[in-house]
C-alpha cells in the first residue's frame, strides 16, 4: 500500500481529535482523513474541519470506494466490534485502538483476518506510546522469552505517584487525575485494574501465542488502598504501583495476573512515575529490557495509532507467529504467590486459606498478614475480597533468585 493512505474515522473525542491532528502534521504519512463518522454532527468541536467532512452514517465511510484504511477511536466496545468486524469483512484494514473490544473478541478477530486476507493493527491498545506489542510481534518472536511485566495504565500510576512522590492523600490524588483528564468522571475501569487486564490478554497473545479470557484472569485493583498500607510501604521504602504481569513458570506453562505490588528502588518500574507506562520485558538469555512512555493522553495514543497507519502504508500485518509454535505453553493458576493482606472487621483468615503465614500485625486500628497463598485460591475467593476494610498486594517471588 504505497499509495495515499485514505482514512475514514470513526470517532472524533479527545483521541479522534489528536489523531486528525497528529495525521495533519505527519507530512511523511502520505495519509489523509477523507471522512469522519460521529454520533452527534452538530456537537461542537474543537477542531477546524473542511465542509462535508462529518457524518453520522457509517456507510458513508465503508461505501466510500477511496477510503483504503479505516482508524476506529469510538468510546464504545460494542460499536467498536461493529465497526471493526464489517471492515474486515469487506476486506478494508483497519487500526483500532479498543483495548476492552479486543482482548475480549481477538480469536475472533485473528479468524476474520485470515478468512478475509486483510489486516488489524492496534499498537494504540496497549500502553499508549510505548510499540510493546510490534517489539513482541517482531523483536522477540521466539520461545525465550520469560515475562512481561509492567504498569499499563497511566491513570492510576498518576495517582499512586501522587501519593508516595508528593504525600497527596489517595482522594486528592484521584481529582486530580481526574482534573487532568487522565482518570474519567467515573475511575472504576482504571483503578479496579480492568484497563490493564484487557492490555495484559493482548500483550499475552503477542508474548507467548496464547489467549486467555479476561474472566480467567485474577484482577484486583487499588480502590481500597489505606493510609495504613501506604505507611507501611513507606516504612519498608518500598512504592505500591499496580502492575500487570504474565510469567512462564516451567517450560511448558505461564500464568498472568493484576495486582498491586510492593515495588523497591532496585525494579526499573520503581521510578515509573505520573501518567507514564514502563514495561519489563525478561528473556532467557537477555536478562531484563525496558521500555518507558506516556500512556495516558490523546497525542500519545495518536502517536501511536499513526506508526500503524505507516506500517498499513508498507503492508504490515501481524502475523500471530507464536500462536503456530507446536509447544505453545498452558495457562496455570496452580503456582504460589506472597500477598500483602490488609484488613480490620473482614475475617481473612476464613476467606484466604494461606499455605504459610510470614508476618502477621494485629491491632485495634488495623491489621495485616504476610503469607503464602495459591493463586487458585485467590481466584476462588476473589469476589469477596471487595470489602472497603481489605487490600492485598503481591510481595514479588518470580525470579527473584535472579535479581539478588
Amino acid at each position: 500500500m504505497k499509495q495515499t493512505i485514505k482514512i475514514g474515522l470513526f470517532g472524533f473525542g479527545t483521541v479522534g481529535t489528536s489523531v486528525y491532528q497528529v495525521i495533519a502534521k505527519a507530512k511523511n504519512a502520505h495519509a489523509e482523513i477523507r471522512r469522519i463518522c460521529v454520533r452527534d454532527i452538530e456537537k461542537p468541536r474543537n477542531a477546524i474541519l473542511p465542509d462535508g467532512i462529518l457524518t453520522d452514517r457509517p456507510d458513508d465511510i465503508f461505501d466510500d470506494p477511496t477510503i483504503n484504511l479505516i482508524v476506529e477511536v469510538v468510546d464504545n466496545s460494542e460499536a467498536s466490534y461493529s465497526i471493526v468486524t464489517e471492515a474486515l469483512r469487506r476486506g478494508i484494514p483497519v487500526v483500532s485502538g479498543s483495548k476492552a473490544m479486543i482482548a475480549s473478541h481477538l480469536p475472533e478477530l485473528m479468524e476474520l483476518q485470515d478468512r478475509y486476507g486483510t489486516a488489524l493493527l492496534y499498537d494504540a491498545s496497549s500502553c499508549g506510546s510505548i510499540p510493546v506489542i510490534r517489539n513482541l510481534e517482531e523483536y522477540y518472536d521466539n520461545d525465550l522469552l520469560l515475562e512481561v511485566k509492567g504498569i499499563l495504565n497511566g491513570s492510576s500510576n498518576y495517582i499512586l505517584s501522587r501519593v508516595f512522590d508528593h504525600g497527596e492523600d489517595y482522594n486528592s490524588a484521584l481529582r486530580k487525575a481526574q482534573d487532568l483528564g487522565f482518570a474519567e468522571s467515573d475511575p472504576t475501569f482504571d483503578i479496579s485494574g480492568i484497563d490493564s487486564l484487557y492490555k495484559l490478554i493482548i500483550i499475552t497473545v503477542h508474548a507467548l501465542g496464547v489467549y486467555v479470557a479476561p474472566d480467567r484472569v485474577l484482577t484486583y485493583g487499588i480502590s481500597t488502598i489505606h493510609d495504613d498500607d501506604i505507611r507501611y510501604a513507606r516504612e519498608k521504602r518500598v512504592k505500591i504501583k499496580l502492575v500487570a504481569q504474565v510469567v512462564k513458570v516451567g517450560d511448558s506453562e505461564f500464568t498472568m495476573f493484576v495486582m498491586p505490588e510492593f515495588v523497591d528502588r532496585s525494579r526499573y518500574i520503581y521510578s515509573v512515575d505520573n501518567e507514564y507506562n514502563g514495561v519489563v520485558i525478561r528473556g532467557e538469555c537477555y536478562d531484563r529490557q525496558f521500555m518507558f512512555g506516556k500512556g495516558a493522553g490523546g497525542l500519545p495514543t495518536a502517536s501511536s495509532i499513526l506508526s500503524d497507519v505507516m506500517a498499513r502504508r508498507h503492508g504490515y500485518r501481524y502475523e500471530y507467529k507464536k500462536t503456530g509454535y507446536i509447544d505453545t505453553p498452558a495457562y496455570t493458576t496452580d503456582v504460589t504467590l506472597r500477598i500483602y493482606a490488609r484488613y480490620a472487621g473482614t475475617d481473612i483468615h476464613a476467606i484466604l486459606p494461606f499455605e504459610k503465614v510470614r508476618e502477621q500485625y494485629i491491632s485495634e486500628q488495623g491489621n495485616y498478614i504476610i503469607g503464602d497463598i495459591s493463586l487458585s485460591d485467590l481466584i476462588a475467593n476473589r469476589h469477596l475480597l471487595d470489602a472497603p476494610d481489605v487490600f492485598i498486594a503481591n510481595i514479588p517471588l518470580f525470579f527473584s533468585d535472579r535479581d539478588d
